[in-house]
C-alpha cells in the first residue's frame, strides 16, 4: 500500500513529463520548415528576382531613398532582421523570466512569424519592399520564439534526459524540413500540371510554410506548461540584463574567449546557409529544382555528419573535431569559388560537403560550451549565448552583400566568407579548453 502511494505520483509525473516533451518536439517540427523552405531555398532567389524587376537601369533599388544593388537586397534584409531580433530577445527574455509566463510570449512570437510568412503569398510583381518587411518580421519573430522554446528544455527534462530530448527535437526539425521540401519540389516542378505559374508555385511554397508553422504550433502551446518563478532582485530589463550577464562572464575570460570564437565561425556557417541558394541561382545559373535537391541533400547528410563527428569527438575530443570541421568549411568554400556555372553535379558535391560538417560543428560547439558554464548559471549563460549568436550573425550577410555591391561578383562574395572560418579557427585554437573547464568549476571529461 505504501509502495503504491509512493510510485503512483512518480509514475504520473514521469508520464506528464514525457507528454510535455513530445509537445516540445513538435515545435521544432513546426518552425523548421520556415528555416529550410523559406529562408534557405525559396525566398533568397525569389526576393532577388522581385527586387531586380523593380530596379532602375543601373540595377539598383532605392528603399527609403538609399541606393542598393538589387542582388544585395536579400542579404541586407537578413542583416536587418537579425539586428531587430537582438533588440527584442533581451526584452522578451526578461519579461518571461519575471512573469514565468513563457507560453503566451511563445504564442505571440510564433504566430507573428507564421502570419508574416503566410503573407509572402502576396509578394509578386515589384513588391520588393513588402518582401523585405515580411522577411524582417518573420525572421525576428522566429529568433524570439526559438529563444523561448529552447529555454523550456531545462524545465521539461532532467539533466540525464536533456541530450536525448534535445536531439529528438533537432532530428524532428530536419525531418519536417525534408518532407516539406519534397512537397515543394513536386509543386514547383509540376506547376504546369497544377495549373499555376512558376511564380505562383513559389509563393504557395512560401505561404504553406507559414500555415504549417501556425498549425503545428498549436500542439506545443497546448502541452507546454508555464512555471512561475520568483524574480531575482538583481534581474534587470532587456539589454541591461544582458550587459550584467556579460559582465559576469568577464570573471570567466576563457569561457568568453570560446564564445567569441564560436560567434565568429558560426556567423560564417549561418551566412553560407542563407546565401548559398542565391549563389547557386545568380552566379551558377542553376534552377530552383536543383537548389531544392541540394538543400534536401544537406538536410539528410547533416544528420549523418553530426553522428560521425560525435564519434570523432569521442576519440579526438570536441575541440579538435570542431577545428577539423572549420578546415573542412574553408576547403568547401574554396572549392565553391571555382564551381563551373550550369553544372548541377558539382553543386551537389558542394552541398554534400556542407551537409557533412553542418550539424556536427554546431552540435559539438553547443556541447563544448556547456562544459564552460559555471554551475548554477546555465540558463543565464545560454540566454546570452543565444542572444550573442544572433547578434553576430548579421556581419556575414553584410559582408556578403557589400562584397557583391563593390565587385558585382557572387564568387567574390562567397569566398569572402572564408575569413570567418580562418579567424574562428585561430581564436578557438588559442582557447585552453581544459583550463577553461576547471576555471568554470566543472569536472573534466575524459576527452575534450
Amino acid at each position: 500500500m505504501d509502495i503504491g502511494t509512493v510510485r503512483t505520483p512518480a509514475a504520473g509525473e514521469a508520464a506528464d513529463r514525457r507528454r510535455e516533451q513530445r509537445g516540445w518536439y513538435v515545435y521544432d517540427w513546426a518552425c523548421s520548415v520556415y528555416s529550410t523552405s523559406v529562408l534557405t531555398v525559396f525566398l533568397g532567389p525569389y526576393l532577388t528576382s522581385v527586387a531586380k524587376a523593380a530596379a532602375d537601369a543601373d540595377g539598383y533599388v532605392h528603399p527609403l531613398g538609399v541606393p542598393v544593388r538589387a542582388g544585395s537586397f536579400f542579404a541586407y534584409s537578413v542583416s536587418l532582421s537579425v539586428i531587430v531580433a537582438v533588440l527584442l530577445m533581451p526584452l522578451v527574455g526578461a519579461a518571461a523570466d519575471r512573469s514565468g509566463r513563457k507560453k503566451p510570449l511563445l504564442a505571440g512570437a510564433a504566430y507573428t512569424g507564421a502570419a508574416a510568412t503566410t503573407g509572402m503569398f502576396f509578394l509578386d510583381g515589384e513588391r520588393y519592399l513588402l518582401g523585405g518587411l515580411l522577411l524582417v518580421v518573420a525572421n525576428a519573430a522566429q529568433s524570439v520564439a526559438m529563444m523561448l522554446y529552447n529555454s523550456y528544455l531545462p524545465q521539461i527534462a532532467p539533466p540525464e534526459e536533456r541530450d536525448a530530448v534535445s536531439s529528438r527535437g533537432w532530428a524532428l526539425g530536419y525531418a519536417a524540413g525534408s518532407l516539406m521540401l519534397i512537397v515543394n519540389l513536386a509543386l514547383y516542378l509540376g506547376h504546369d500540371a497544377f495549373g499555376v505559374s512558376e511564380s505562383t508555385a513559389v509563393r504557395i511554397c512560401l505561404a504553406s510554410a507559414g500555415l504549417w508553422w501556425g498549425a503545428f504550433a498549436l500542439v506545443p502551446l497546448r502541452r507546454l506548461r508555464d512555471r512561475r518563478t520568483v524574480a531575482r532582485e538583481e534581474a534587470l530589463p532587456g539589454l541591461r540584463q544582458l550587459a550584467a550577464t556579460v559582465r559576469d562572464m568577464r570573471r570567466h575570460p576563457l569561457t568568453l574567449a570560446f564564445l567569441l570564437a564560436y560567434l565568429v565561425y558560426n556567423d560564417g556557417i549561418q551566412t553560407v546557409i542563407t546565401q548559398a541558394s542565391v549563389y547557386g541561382s545568380e552566379e551558377l545559373g542553376l534552377g530552383q529544382s536543383t537548389l531544392i535537391g541540394a538543400v534536401l541533400l544537406v538536410q539528410v547528410l547533416a544528420v549523418a555528419g553530426a553522428l560521425a563527428m560525435g564519434r570523432l569527438a569521442r576519440s579526438y575530443g570536441a575541440k579538435r573535431t570542431i577545428l577539423g570541421s572549420l578546415v573542412a568549411w574553408t576547403l568547401t568554400l574554396g572549392a565553391g569559388y571555382f564551381l563551373p556555372a550550369g553544372a548541377p553535379v558539382w553543386f551537389f558535391v558542394l552541398a554534400a560537403g556542407i551537409g557533412l560538417v553542418l550539424g556536427g560543428s554546431q552540435a559539438l560547439s553547443r556541447s563544448l560550451f556547456s562544459h564552460l558554464v559555471p554551475p548554477g548559471k546555465e540558463a543565464e549563460y545560454f540566454s546570452a549565448y543565444e542572444v550573442s549568436d544572433r547578434g553576430m550573425s548579421w556581419l556575414g550577410p553584410l559582408l556578403f552583400g557589400l562584397t557583391y555591391q563593390l565587385t558585382g561578383s557572387y564568387r567574390d562574395a562567397i569566398i569572402s566568407l572564408v575569413a570567418f572560418f580562418v579567424l574562428g579557427f585561430v581564436l578557438l585554437a588559442r582557447v585552453p579548453v581544459r583550463r577553461a573547464i576547471s576555471d568554470a568549476g566543472n569536472p573534466l571529461p575524459e576527452k575534450i
